[in-house]
């Protein structure tokens, strides 16, 4: 346990030096929230579009943090050789992708007090959201994503790596259900979008805070299986150099 908590410590003393990428972090999803809300261009399906793309920024923000901005960062310290001397410790890599992932978790709770408010102020007004299934979700959804990340960078070039998690960020985003309704799909491409754990968050998250999830059981299970498999393939499958 102390080891796993002095790695957290210095991840998230790494994330508050890094000021100008806590900034995007925190920056783009307000950004996105405030033009599509403000703008209504997206099929949301909804009288105000705010009402829709709410809990999908949310879900976005779990999703760029935990795989993206975890992924591409951790990619670039193996590519660097950071990660060497930390596999010659008794850190291990469990304790090392526990770290990582709690400290994605710390960002994203500080995204939420940020994120939330704006919602409300352009005119969210969710009835009886239940913040406390949210709230799992979003750990889930963090496990989920950050294992996704963490696998990637594991393996992968960092060059090759910030390409792939690029890629499958859009793929992700475009599929998951975040800005574009899952009816609004092609019924093929719909069951691999719930299926995906961009699609389970969405959809667990829409249905704790407004009521509007699709098929929210089977999304819990979706995003359950994703947090637990994900994590597990990462630490089996890193590689320190």
């Amino acid at each position: 346990m102390n080891r796993f908590l002095t790695q957290l410590r210095t991840e998230l003393m790494l994330v508050l030096r890094n000021g100008e990428q806590l900034l995007l972090t925190l920056g783009i999803p307000v950004l996105l929230l405030v033009f599509f809300s403000l703008v209504d261009v997206l099929p949301t399906g909804t009288d105000d579009s705010v009402d829709f793309l709410a809990p999908g920024v949310l879900a976005l923000a779990v999703m760029s943090t935990s795989m993206v901005s975890l992924g591409i960062g951790t990619g670039f310290e193996r590519t660097y050789h950071v990660l060497k001397r930390l596999g010659a410790t008794p850190l291990g890599r469990p304790r090392l992708i526990a770290a990582k992932t709690a400290a994605v978790a710390a960002v994203e709770m500080l995204q939420f007090t940020v994120l939330v408010p704006v919602a409300y102020a352009l005119g969210w007004s969710p009835t009886s959201p239940n913040w406390l299934s949210a709230i799992g979700a979003v750990l889930l959804g963090t496990m989920a994503f950050a294992g996704v990340g963490l696998t990637l960078a594991g393996r992968l070039r960092g060059e090759i790596n910030l390409a792939a998690l690029n890629g499958l960020y859009l793929l992700l985003l475009l599929l998951g259900g975040m800005v574009i309704p899952f009816e609004k799909l092609p019924g093929a491409i719909r069951g691999i979008a719930h299926a995906l754990p961009s699609g389970a968050l969405a959809d667990v998250l829409r249905d704790a805070l407004t009521g509007g999830g699709s098929q929210p059981a089977t999304s819990w299970v979706v995003l359950a299986i994703w947090a637990a498999v994900a994590p597990v393939l990462a630490a089996a499958l890193f590689r320190w150099d």
